[in-house]
């Protein structure tokens, strides 16, 4: 029978590779406020870019999606959902904002749980949202060739509720005690969380919307202003890797977290990397738009297009964006490559 203990660390988390990771996530935070001394037109463009990234990402991990002009409408709330899909889209929507702007009231209860399913369904008729599962199911994988294969079996439907209201109740008993250090807590509950996949459907999304409200609650706030739902969907392969490696021997207690704890605090990591890179040349470094867009090439390679830029540096127009890429061009620093949907932009000195 599955057990939970969040009172004493893991030994295989005693690593030099995911402790220096806490390590650099602490010096972050403690960078954080300098982040957020941004001008509030800037915080609020990358907030909202991050909304929008969230839910497209974190919905298309699980197949569902829509057109970015729909996905605009819809995250803009202009326009009701056409279809299932749409649904849930902007269910996802709603719950991500009521975290964002409320998560220092919302416990870590396995009522709040339910809640935040059923809020996430809104929109759906689905008779399961709100609900624990009513059968037993299975995380599931696609080889190559599509076909299904069962991955891992979670917690049947039974044993389901009384798993939740522990996990929970070690959890916060854990939080309060201060023993371990919360980034090591919110990976070990998220995965517990999966693992148990305590929904008929949304497990996944659920997992995800968990993390950024424990982050939030133990301080970290870069999810609100880097989309963490987007680092996860582009390294998805090494996501499901990490799930199957760390869910060996689960159901036993004999599993190993380092693999998925080490993943999802990289993705954190790359996130805040990504924050202080959007925000220092404002606060720190005082620069230019067009110096901030010609940065860009210098930080990645291969191409990039004006989506790119316009996503990566919100506060600033279209217009300025494609003025400095004309510049960059006259001067042979950048080359133009593809046309029409596919153009790109590619460093050449």
């Amino acid at each position: 029978m599955r057990t939970f203990n969040y009172g004493v660390l893991p030994s295989d988390l005693m690593n030099s590779e995911i402790i220096n990771i806490v390590s650099a996530l602490h010096e972050y935070r403690g960078k954080q406020e300098l982040y957020l001394e941004v001008h509030a037109d800037t915080l609020n463009a990358l907030h909202e870019v991050a909304r929008i990234q969230s839910t497209d990402a974190s919905n298309k991990i699980e197949g569902i999606f829509t057109s970015d002009k729909r996905l605009n409408e819809l995250m803009a709330q202009k326009s009701e959902p056409k279809n299932r899909k749409e649904e849930e889209i902007a269910g996802y929507r709603d719950v991500l904002g009521m975290i964002h702007e409320s998560y220092e009231y919302i416990g870590i209860t396995p009522n709040v749980i339910l809640q935040l399913h059923r809020d996430m369904y809104r929109y759906t008729d689905s008779s399961f949202a709100g609900h624990w599962k009513d059968g037993n199911n299975a995380i599931v994988e696609f080889d190559d060739q599509g076909n299904q294969v069962i991955r891992f079996k979670p917690l049947s439907a039974v044993e389901t509720p009384l798993a939740i209201e522990n996990l929970c109740s070690i959890f916060n008993d854990a939080v309060e005690s201060t023993t371990i250090d919360p980034l090591f807590l919110v990976p070990m509950f998220v995965f517990d969380f999966i693992c148990i996949h305590p929904f008929n459907d949304g497990n996944g999304r659920m997992s995800r919307l968990l993390t950024l409200l424990l982050l939030y609650k133990a301080g970290y706030l870069v999810g609100k202003y880097i989309s963490i739902e987007m680092v996860i969907e582009k390294s998805k392969e090494t996501y499901y890797e990490v799930l199957a490696s760390s869910s060996r021997g689960w159901e036993t207690n004999e599993n190993q977290y380092a693999p998925f704890v080490r993943y999802l605090l990289g993705t954190i990591l790359s996130a805040y990397k990504e924050f202080s890179q959007r925000v220092e040349g404002l606060v720190v470094n005082k620069k230019t738009k067009a110096e901030r867009v010609e940065d860009i090439f210098e930080r990645r390679l291969g191409k990039i297009t004006k989506k790119d830029i316009l996503l990566e540096c919100p506060d600033i127009s279209a217009t300025t964006v494609e003025r400095v890429l004309a510049e960059l061009i006259r001067e042979g620093k950048i080359g133009k490559v593809g046309g029409g949907r596919s153009a790109g932009y590619v460093k050449l000195q």
